[in-house]
């Protein structure tokens, strides 16, 4: 590979992780009526930090149990596993 090509496809690589590092933090409050609902996020899909994480999508298993999803208000009472409270 010709050193031109290399030192654009690093420039590339390098500005899609400033990139992606500049998308994490917590999920933006949506504009409906919401609560928080606890134990039923899907792996890397929570809305925000945990206390064994730090920015949304950063859960490591699904239904880990400090992470936490943006529902509709009613909906948590109504999935399996789900808690308007943090479980330990």
């Amino acid at each position: 590979m010709k050193t031109s090509a290399l030192a654009l496809a690093s420039a590339l690589v390098g500005s899609f992780a400033v990139t992606g590092a500049a998308l994490a933090g917590p999920a933006a409050q949506p504009t409906y009526t919401f609560e928080k609902c606890y134990g039923v996020v899907k792996a890397a899909h929570n809305d925000c930090q945990t206390a064994s994480n730090s920015c949304a999508g950063t859960a490591k298993r699904d239904a880990q149990p400090d992470s936490w999803v943006y529902v509709p208000s009613g909906t948590c009472a109504k999935l399996v596993g789900g808690s308007t409270t943090p479980k330990s």
